[in-house]
């Protein structure tokens, strides 16, 4: 196309980003209600050979009867719409905890615990929230320009801190894992998303350990990306205190982050500045404090270079190990490559590999112990939709992705292969049939029946 003069070149220009970024916004909206319908659940759990969850009700065991959650989103008001909090930033971190529901209010604990684990359910299996109760903030978050001097009639709720970490240590406390497992979401939604999310992925997991929803201020609005994306990085500061407190006052071995999509970038940031807080001192001594294990980048909306200069600074230096998921089919990553005009981390890189440096190659190769690339584009149900919710979407991708969490399986231990033109490892046709032959040649306790986490 060209246009007649500069006049009509940037109305079309315009036009073009409003069109493109409304496919963003169906590409990765979830509406605003309180409640999901449960994840199709992992193959690694089919035919009843390995199933995770505890033969009685878990929830009548953890101490604060449903799921950790940390936000740094406005309370929300009676007359506000949203539930819970506001879509808007506020100025420090709150801690609380939600009570969660799995399916219908008339199932028993046997009956979810069987529809569960369906893979092909005949009737819905909703994920909601029942309530949500506020404990206070994390004091340190009060940024040095906020407002003293506030009114009486709305105080500074209480810090939170010291009653959040006992509320995990009495989680693990009844859990065989001491573990901590924290997901943050995307662009684009609510408050209560992550928190259902999370209580899905840990219900998947066994509900071990303890689990926490972190609910950055994303913004469910028209056009809102640009802005969501400014506060995934500046908003990092505040996840970045919450791993320091929670590594400090916990009795945790440790701690697991999971970052989606745009929270990836919350992620990154987050690690990063704990780095540089960290320089000088060795990767066994900041992994001895901070104990972060595994760090899991899913749909992953980071500038390629910019993650890259994260490396430079010692992000590896701070965890375990990172994987990064990645796919040739996510159409939501693809929009966002064309607005910035940079390739996305989440992205895998185009065929025969000519688009990674030579330098680059060798670099991905020194730290294969310490990062892995994970490629799902074959991966059974990556590519459904637009491609970009494939960790909920495919069994493949969520057996891989807890199992990375459950039992801190390496790729190769995981039955993932290498890709002989990319430093990457993919989906064998027989994946999961490698998984489980892995799982029982390595001697793993594979829980049954009976298990309880």
């Amino acid at each position: 196309m060209r246009c007649s003069d500069s006049v009509d070149c940037q109305r079309f220009l315009r036009y073009a980003l409003v069109v493109l970024l409304s496919q963003l916004v169906v590409a990765c909206a979830q509406k605003p209600v309180g409640q999901l319908e449960l994840m199709p659940p992992p193959d690694v759990y089919g035919d009843g050979l390995f199933n995770p969850l505890p033969k009685s009700n878990p929830f009548l065991d953890i101490p604060y009867d449903g799921i950790l959650y940390a936000t740094d989103r406005q309370p929300a008001g009676p007359d506000d719409d949203e539930l819970f909090y506001r879509n808007e930033r506020g100025q420090v971190l709150r801690l609380g905890y939600a009570e969660i529901q799995m399916g219908e209010g008339d199932l028993t604990w046997e009956q979810a615990r069987e529809v569960s684990l369906l893979k092909a359910r005949t009737e819905e299996f909703p994920v909601k929230i029942r309530d949500v109760t506020e404990w206070g903030i994390v004091t340190e978050t009060i940024p040095f320009w906020a407002d003293a001097d506030l009114p009486e009639e709305a105080p500074m709720p209480p810090d939170a801190v010291d009653q959040f970490a006992a509320a995990i240590n009495a989680q693990l406390a009844n859990s065989a894992s001491k573990d901590i497992y924290l997901y943050t979401h995307g662009y684009l939604v609510t408050f209560v998303n992550p928190l259902l999310v999370s209580a899905e992925l840990w219900h998947f997991l066994g509900y071990r350990g303890a689990f926490i929803a972190y609910a950055w201020p994303s913004t469910p609005h028209r056009l809102a990306y640009i802005k969501d994306s400014d506060t995934a990085v500046g908003y990092a500061r505040n996840l970045r205190l919450l791993i320091e407190g929670v590594a400090e006052k916990t009795n945790a071995e440790e701690i697991h982050i999971i970052g989606y999509s745009n929270g990836t970038r919350l992620v990154v940031q987050a690690l990063e500045q704990l780095a540089l807080i960290n320089q000088g001192r060795t990767k066994e001594e900041i992994q001895q404090d901070l104990r972060i294990g595994n760090v899991i980048l899913v749909g992953s909306d980071i500038d390629r270079a910019a993650f890259g200069n994260a490396l430079a600074d010692g992000l590896l230096n701070v965890c375990r190990h990172l994987s990064i998921y990645v796919s040739s089919e996510d159409k939501a990553l693809g929009i966002s490559r064309f607005l910035t005009n940079k390739r996305r981390l989440g992205e895998l890189w185009t065929e025969g590999g000519d688009e990674i440096h030579p330098q680059a190659r060798q670099a991905l190769e020194k730290l294969r112990g310490q990062m892995s690339f994970i490629n799902v584009t074959e991966a059974e149900g990556a590519t459904s939709g637009n491609g970009h919710h494939y960790f909920r979407q495919s069994p493949w991708a969520s057996s891989d992705i807890l199992m990375t969490l459950y039992y801190g399986l390496t790729p190769e231990e995981r039955g993932l292969v290498r890709q002989t033109d990319l430093p990457v490892y993919t989906f064998p046709p027989d994946y999961i049939s490698r998984l489980w032959g892995n799982i029982q040649r390595l001697n793993l306790d594979s829980p049954g029946a009976d298990y309880n986490p």
